[in-house]
């Protein structure tokens, strides 16, 4: 569970750091002078690192592989990207972003199949 929630934090953290500045549409993140936005993220992107490494160090520890890992923090992402998108970017929920959760509900329950 520690690696899950560290994980959920860390991808909280790189989400931000990508994409805060597309926040206001396309004129206001041009007007962003970009060395700005790059320091920023880096600096958001260190947080990530902080509790990103950990997390796999932790769920190695307990007998995750690798690619359990990498799956796991991959389908988390994309949920938090979700989150994001919607609470933050106001783009709406189709039913194609629905589809592809359920296909990658499906590549972690393939991953830990037989664990």
């Amino acid at each position: 569970m520690q690696t899950i929630l560290l994980l959920i934090l860390s991808n909280a953290f790189m989400t931000t750091a990508w994409y805060w500045h597309l926040r206001g549409g396309a004129a206001v993140a041009e007007a962003r002078p970009l060395p700005l936005v790059i320091g920023i993220s880096w600096g958001l992107a260190l947080f990530e690192y902080c509790l990103a490494v950990p997390a796999n160090r932790i769920g190695y520890a307990h007998g995750w592989s690798p690619g359990q890992l990498k799956v796991i923090q991959e389908t988390i992402a994309l949920v938090i990207f979700g989150v994001f998108m919607v609470v933050v970017l106001g783009e709406p929920v189709t039913l194609r972003h629905l589809g592809a959760l359920a296909c990658l509900i499906g590549a972690v329950g393939f991953m830990f199949l037989g664990r």
